[in-house]
């Protein structure tokens, strides 16, 4: 099931969030809300006390004159407890 988060996201913002115990990941589309709550608990042993979820827009990536898109998916900021974390970030 932990394939369904895709990796972790480290960016200028993420890492502002980090210091506010919020944890940026991308993740599958198809997931919602209780499914990620479930799923960072039980892989991480915390407790999330909130996530948050957008769906960037496509970019476009060009081959010569084809046009295509890069693949969707879902970024997701999940709140833990203040008293906890996540050690892949540290």
């Amino acid at each position: 099931m932990i394939d369904l988060v895709k990796y972790p996201v480290i960016t200028e913002k993420s890492c502002r969030l980090i210091e506010k115990n919020q944890y940026t990941f991308d993740v599958d589309l198809r997931l919602t809300k209780p499914q990620i709550k479930e799923l960072i608990e039980g892989f991480f042993d915390v407790n999330v006390t909130a996530v948050n979820t957008h769906r960037p827009p496509r970019k476009k990536r060009r081959m010569g004159l084809r046009v295509g898109y890069k693949p969707r998916y879902k970024r997701v900021i999940v709140t833990i407890k203040a008293d906890q974390s996540i050690p892949i970030f540290a």
